[in-house]
Order: C-alpha cells, then structure tokens, then sequence
C-alpha cells in the first residue's frame, strides 16, 4: 500500500533522452534502483547512471535495439540478474519520423509500431507474472498527446501512442486486485528532449500552448512520479500539456 519508492528497482528505457533522463534522476532521488537501457547516445545514459550511484542507488546500464522482438526479454533478463525483479516498469523510448500520411512506407511504420507500441507489451509481458506474485508492480507507459489529437509527427507516431492506451485499457483491470498498477502519461511540447530539442526560455511551439511556453524534462518526471507512487491510480491517461488538450 506505500507509495515508498525506496529499495524498489525500474527498468526505464529510453535513459538517455530528456524525459528519459529526468524521470531517472528522480526515480534515484526517491531511493529506486535502475535497470537504464539507452539506444543511443551512450554518455547521456551513463552521466544520469553517475548522478544515481552518488545518491548511493545501485544502477546497471546497457544499450538496447528495442525494435528487435528479442531485446525487451533480453532486457528484463539483465535487470532481475543485476538487481532483482522488476517493480517499476517505464518503457519511455520512443521514436518519431516525421512524415506525411501520404509518405509513411510499410518499413516507417513498422519501425515505429516496433519501438512505441511492441517493445512496451514485450516488456510488460516479461515482467506482470512477477510483479503479480509479489503483490507490487507499477507500469507507466509514456504515451504522447498524439494519441489523443493524432498530433503533428505522424499517423504511424499517433496509432503506436494510442495503441498504448488500449494495452493499458486491457491490463489495467486484469492486474488490479494484484497490487499492479498500469497508467498512461502523455505529455506534449516537451522542450531539451530529442524529439523536440528547443530551448526551454526561448523555444517556439509550432502551435499555441496556453501557459504560455513549452514544458519541461523534469515537470514530466514529477508527474511520472507521482503516478509511480500511486497504489490507488490505475487504467488512467493523464496528459501534461500546459493546457493544449482541454479535458472534461
């Protein structure tokens, strides 16, 4: 029942982007070890993993190709043999080619089915009947508010959003009673990250954001935390996009 993250391990993926980053700095300041797995980007992922083993968090980290079916099994293998199972699962990698609906090729989509949609069930397949047999488990899939909008990157980067929140419709109440939770958070306009690397004081939006400026890296880790910590909060979609998307 306590949303005490301290001594519990996550696997995030997706460590060495600008979410990716802040959501595991803030997973080491609550006390979480981590399982960081990057595809890209090496030094990102490894200075995030530096600043967690001086908050005294064990940390492993490795280089994943989540578009390969094998990898996310390999992934989860890896973390329960160099920390113990899996109770925070974050699938945060994602990848967005910006394209026309009239341009996407069968390989765009595939590749982007493969990375935001499959790697994430592959992943939460592995870890649910452990999860489920110790009564804890926490998923948060980062969606996008393309999955709500169809957004600005792309039909294929829209439906593998939206995808998400349908697998997390499906697991949500099936694992509930087990102690696991299963929820979405979608931001958007999220600046310093490697889908939008825009500064965060001088950035233009491509559209209008009623706050007034783009988000943050780490106003998105606040929420996914608090969505970790959350034993009462399941089968939800919470979007983070300073008011873009009005919500009843």
């Amino acid at each position: 029942m306590t949303g005490d993250l301290r001594g519990r391990v996550a696997l995030l993926t997706g460590a060495s982007g600008g979410i990716g980053k802040a959501i595991a700095r803030r997973l080491a300041d609550e006390g979480a070890d981590l399982c960081l797995s990057y595809g890209q980007h090496a030094d990102d992922a490894e200075e995030v993993a530096a600043y967690a083993r001086d908050q005294g968090r064990r940390v492993t980290v490795l280089a994943a190709v989540l578009s390969d079916p094998e990898a996310p099994a390999a992934l989860v293998a890896h973390a329960v043999h160099e920390l113990g199972p899996v109770d925070l699962l974050v699938p945060n990698a994602g990848t967005a080619d910006i394209k026309g609906w009239q341009k996407i090729d069968l390989a765009s989509w595939n590749a982007t089915i493969a990375v935001n949609l499959t790697a994430p069930w592959l992943l939460a397949q592995q870890v649910l009947p452990a999860m489920i047999e110790r009564k804890y488990g926490r998923i948060l899939f980062i969606s996008s508010v393309a999955a709500l909008t169809g957004g600005v990157v792309g039909a294929h980067y829209a439906a593998s959003k939206a995808g998400l929140h349908g697998l997390m419709h499906h697991l949500a109440p099936r694992v509930a009673a087990d102690g696991v939770t299963v929820n979405s958070l979608a931001p958007a306009l999220v600046g310093e990250t490697k889908m939008f690397p825009a500064d965060l004081e001088t950035g233009t939006p491509p559209i209008p954001i009623p706050v007034g400026r783009i988000g943050r890296p780490d106003e998105v880790a606040d929420m996914a935390i608090a969505m970790l910590r959350n034993g009462y909060l399941t089968n939800k979609v919470v979007t983070l996009d300073g008011g873009i998307l009005p919500r009843d």
